[in-house]
């Protein structure tokens, strides 16, 4: 008889999809009862932020109306530097298309993403990478020099006092 009462409880979901439902579940399967808390948490959602959009709305009426009410601001920000005139009969031109990074700066030839950028600031191809090969004017000693100092501080210590 026990066993006849536990599987009289077993009842089909509510929404007649074909699996079990239970009283806990409000008579729904699992998967139903996700769906009905997944489309009320959305409902209440939707509600929370349709209640915060009309209150700032109302706000905002009440603020504008206050400002109209109110003498303008006066803006203290400098006017506006007219921009210099361009090079005559010539456009600024983008840096890429005046020997920019796309570019050896030695033979023009295009280099893409395979440049190889100079401690003096320049792009170059493959061939003309090495300082040798384009004439590089970056002073690689007084580098090498201010690296070493850098590395190396002079450590003095105090003098000591004869005896």
């Amino acid at each position: 008889m026990a066993e006849e009462h536990r599987f009289q409880a077993q009842q089909l979901c509510a929404n007649n999809c074909g699996f079990f439902g239970s009283p806990t579940t409000q008579n729904l399967c699992s998967k139903c009862y996700r769906d009905l808390q997944l489309k009320e948490r959305r409902s209440t959602d939707a509600k929370l932020a349709l209640n915060q959009t009309l209150t700032p709305a109302s706000a905002s009426a009440s603020a504008s109306a206050a400002a109209a009410s109110s003498p303008p601001a006066i803006s203290t920000a400098p006017p506006a530097a007219p921009s210099p005139p361009a090079a005559e009969g010539r456009e600024a031109a983008p840096p890429a298309a005046a020997g920019g990074p796309s570019r050896c700066a030695a033979c023009r030839r295009r280099v893409g993403l395979t440049g190889f950028k100079c401690r003096c600031g320049v792009t170059f191809c493959g061939s003309h990478r090495y300082p040798e090969q384009h004439g590089c004017g970056f002073d690689f000693k007084a580098m090498g020099r201010e690296q070493i100092s850098k590395a190396n501080p002079v450590v003095v210590a105090e003098k000591l006092e004869k005896i």
